[in-house]
């Protein structure tokens, strides 16, 4: 440490008054704090290990998707999303198909649309996949439902952004084992007794196709 630095610092202890007398009980940060209260108006350096340490827990830090599943926590310190078209589709079928679940009813939405991209039954894009139609009817509803695809409800357009992202960024699919179609439990397609049942999340049943 330089002299100057000690000099500065020990000159502010002594401003402190009683926080100096205590400083043994304080943590980091509170004596970085108690530091800078007595300092006020004048400029001082606080030596770094008088800092607080950085939240380097894998949901205080953003980068790559955690290899054990996604968490809000981990989620919401990522960069705002940006994307193409793909993002864009992935983010409004989220939004509008699975809004109103849980975290992990959300992906289990995004695993199946991505394992539909990978599957040679479907088309090879999400915005394909999305707005692919057939059998008299889209394959995901809010496509042809005859409303406005606007989402309205910001904190959840963002949340669908977010989880989109990290999908798109290879997040890992551990919810659904694989599944490439779900309904809500309110019907019971023909297909869901021909294909595997393999997860139950929220409102949703998840299956996969054989192929």
């Amino acid at each position: 440490m330089k002299f100057g630095m000690v000099t500065r610092v020990v000159a502010l202890f002594l401003l402190a008054g009683p926080v100096s007398a205590d400083v043994g009980s304080l943590s980091g940060a509170g004596v970085a704090r108690a530091l800078y209260a007595a300092s006020s108006t004048r400029s001082m350096e606080v030596p770094l290990y008088l800092l607080p340490a950085p939240d380097l827990t894998p949901q205080g830090v953003a980068g790559a998707p955690p290899s054990d599943g996604l968490t809000e926590s981990w989620l919401m310190v990522q960069p705002v999303p940006e994307g193409d078209a793909e993002l864009k589709c992935l983010t409004e079928a989220l939004y509008f198909e699975s809004r109103g679940e849980s975290l992990e009813g959300q992906i289990g939405v995004a695993e199946v649309i991505l394992n539909r991209v990978d599957s040679p039954l479907y088309p090879r894009t999400i915005c394909g996949v999305v707005k692919q139609s057939g059998g008299g009817g889209c394959q995901f509803s809010y496509v042809c439902d005859g409303h406005a695809d606007r989402m309205r409800e910001a904190d959840a357009a963002d949340l669908a952004g977010r989880i989109a992202r990290a999908m798109l960024d290879d997040a890992p699919r551990l919810l659904t084992a694989g599944a490439t179609h779900f309904h809500t439990r309110s019907v019971r397609p023909g297909w869901s007794k021909r294909f595997a049942h393999t997860a139950s999340i929220g409102a949703h049943l998840f299956y996969r196709q054989p192929g």
